[in-house]
C-alpha cells in the first residue's frame, strides 16, 4: 500500500462515506448467513490494524486477523484479538481453522488470488463461510487502483471458477455502490484526457461526505434487492465444501 495511503488509512476508515456505507453491507450480509448459534470463530485477512474486529465480535465467538503490511498494525490493536502479521499463503500456519473467513478489498492485492483462495479454504471449517469483497470491472480502473497496488478488478464471472476450483460452493455474488459507475467512468476519463496525477484518498467536506454517505445507503435500501448487473464493488459469499 502506498505509504501515504497507510498512514490515513484508520482516519479514512472511520470517517469516509466509501468506508461507512460499506461496513452496513457487509453487516447485513452477515446476518443473513449468521448460524443460529453464531460462528465458532472468524479469521479477518488484510485487517489492518483490528478496525472491524468489534463488528465482527457480535457473530463470533473468538476473532483474529492476519496483516502483511506491519504499518498498518499499531500495539493498541493487540487487545481487541490476535493479529498476525504475516503474507497469506501457504507459510501461514495459525494451528487453527475458522468458521467465518472475511476478506475485505484484500484479493485484489495479491499477486497470485487463486493460492490466497485455497489457503482460505483450507483454514475454514467444513461448511465455513467465507464473506468478501472486491472492486469491480476493470474498465472502472482509476489511479485508486494504482495507489493501492491493485493487481486487477473483478467482476462475478472471474471470481467463480477461482472459487469453484479452491474448493468453495458460491452462495451469493452481487455488486454494489451502483451509482459510482458513471462517477468512476468520468474520472477514469478526466485522468486519461487531462494527464492527472494520482492523489491519496481524503474525507471530503462534512457536507459532502455525508450527501455522498445518505446517496449510497438510500441506494443500497432502495435498489439492492434488483441484483443489479453492474457496481464498483462486489461482495461474493461461498461455502467450503
Amino acid at each position: 500500500m502506498d505509504p501515504v495511503y497507510a498512514s490515513a488509512y484508520a482516519d479514512l476508515y472511520h470517517r469516509h462515506w466509501w468506508w461507512r456505507a460499506r461496513e452496513p453491507v457487509i453487516m447485513d450480509t452477515l446476518h443473513r448467513y449468521r448460524p443460529a448459534s453464531g460462528w465458532r470463530s472468524a479469521l479477518d485477512v488484510g485487517c489492518g490494524d483490528g478496525l472491524f474486529f468489534d463488528r465482527l465480535r457480535e457473530f463470533a465467538g473468538r476473532v483474529e486477523g492476519i496483516e502483511a503490511d506491519e504499518r498498518l498494525v499499531s500495539t493498541s490493536a493487540h487487545p481487541k484479538g490476535r493479529i498476525y502479521i504475516a503474507p497469506f499463503d501457504a507459510s501461514f500456519r495459525p494451528g487453527k481453522t475458522y468458521s467465518l473467513i472475511v476478506m475485505l478489498d484484500v484479493l485484489e492485492h495479491l499477486p497470485d488470488p487463486a493460492a490466497a483462495l485455497r489457503r482460505a479454504r483450507e483454514l475454514l471449517d467444513p461448511g465455513g463461510t467465507l464473506l468478501l469483497t472486491v472492486p469491480a470491472f476493470r474498465s472502472l480502473w482509476t489511479h485508486h487502483d494504482d495507489l493501492n497496488r491493485h493487481q486487477t478488478r473483478y467482476t462475478r464471472e472471474d471470481l467463480a471458477p477461482l472459487l469453484q476450483a479452491a474448493g468453495f460452493e458460491v452462495l451469493e455474488g452481487r455488486y454494489f455502490f451502483h451509482w459510482t459507475v458513471p462517477a468512476k467512468l468520468a474520472v477514469r476519463f478526466a485522468e486519461q484526457t487531462f494527464r492527472l496525477e494520482p492523489r491519496p484518498a481524503k474525507v471530503p467536506p462534512k457536507w459532502i461526505n455525508g450527501l455522498l454517505y445518505g446517496l449510497s445507503r438510500l441506494e443500497e435500501r432502495a435498489l439492492g434487492w434488483l441484483k443489479w448487473r453492474v457496481g464498483s464493488s462486489l461482495l461474493v459469499v461461498a461455502r467450503g465444501e
